[in-house]
């Protein structure tokens, strides 16, 4: 293809069945980027679309002082262009976003590559596979993450599957590290509320020796890969080591599935250890800037 045409579609222009189509057969396929998670994160986003649904690409974008900019929406590690595209592909994408935006901070995925005049990031996922039964998975865990579990062992912490969506957002809330916009909460519940009644999200709790919740995660699977959305410790549960057990338990659960366990790494190199402790691989994606903004607007950031 030498002469690319990408089409600008608004968000009442999307097709979300070919859309979603197109997304569901892509070996780059990520849970990220189907019009239901969009639609809740994003209350409006359009789309760059290459043919009848051959390629497609979402653009999250707010509006600031009458300027629209592309953002990374939380709890949306990876978008960028799907299917795997080649260079051709590639380029007139990143050409028309750039046209249509001069603002720009986003993640492409792990199957998107920059081209050469686009400033990027290297951002770090990790990864780990469940195919293998829990003894084989077990004996790639670093001596921390042993030692760790050894110790959570002796607290009497319970594991529950099947956590309360209230409870989970208050608990949340109450132990985020930092203070949670109200849009950041809704957006969360959405996500919750509808992954968990379509079967999709998986929801964990651990309690402490007094029935205190203590630990929390959300996973949403998407074909072959379960990511680990969100969680929350509170300061009890660090000290119990109740994390490590509640994701013990969760790949104990779901060892010797079709599974990937996608931990949505990160660059916090505590938090990073904490995965790799788990056997994890590294997978590498991009982060993707610019601000072609006249020079009395270019102060506006993320």
């Amino acid at each position: 293809m030498t002469d690319i045409q990408v089409n600008y579609l608004k968000y009442d222009e999307i097709d979300t069945d070919k859309w979603d189509t197109c997304v569901a057969k892509a070996p780059n396929s990520l849970v990220y980027v189907q019009s239901w998670y969009l639609d809740k994160l994003c209350p409006v986003w359009d789309a760059l679309v290459v043919g009848d649904y051959q390629y497609v690409m979402p653009l999250t974008y707010r509006k600031k002082y009458g300027i629209r900019y592309l953002f990374q929406p939380l709890y949306c590690q990876q978008l960028g262009i799907f299917p795997t595209p080649g260079k051709q592909i590639t380029a007139a994408f990143y050409q028309a976003a750039l046209q249509h935006f001069s603002f720009g901070q986003i993640h492409l995925n792990a199957m998107n590559r920059p081209i050469n005049e686009m400033a990027v990031e290297v951002r770090y996922n990790l990864l780990l596979n469940l195919k293998e039964p829990y003894r084989e998975l077990a004996a790639h865990f670093s001596q921390h993450t042993v030692r760790k579990l050894k110790k959570a062992s002796h607290n009497r912490l319970s594991f529950i599957n099947g956590l309360a969506v209230k409870d989970y957002l208050a608990f949340k809330t109450e132990h985020s590290k930092y203070s949670l916009k109200k849009q950041e909460v809704e957006g969360l519940k959405q996500l919750l509320t509808f992954s968990l009644s379509r079967n999709r999200g998986e929801l964990y709790g651990v309690y402490d020796r007094t029935n205190e919740l203590c630990a929390a995660a959300f996973f949403v699977r998407h074909q072959k890969r379960v990511t680990f959305i969100n969680a929350a410790s509170s300061p009890l549960g660090r000290e119990l080591g109740a994390m490590f057990f509640l994701l013990d338990h969760f790949i104990h659960l779901h060892a010797g599935k079709d599974y990937v366990l996608d931990f949505e790494g990160s660059m916090i190199d505590g938090v990073a250890r904490m995965y790799k402790g788990f056997g994890a691989s590294p997978e590498t994606y991009y982060y993707l800037a610019w601000n072609n903004l006249p020079f009395w607007a270019k102060w506006l950031k993320r």
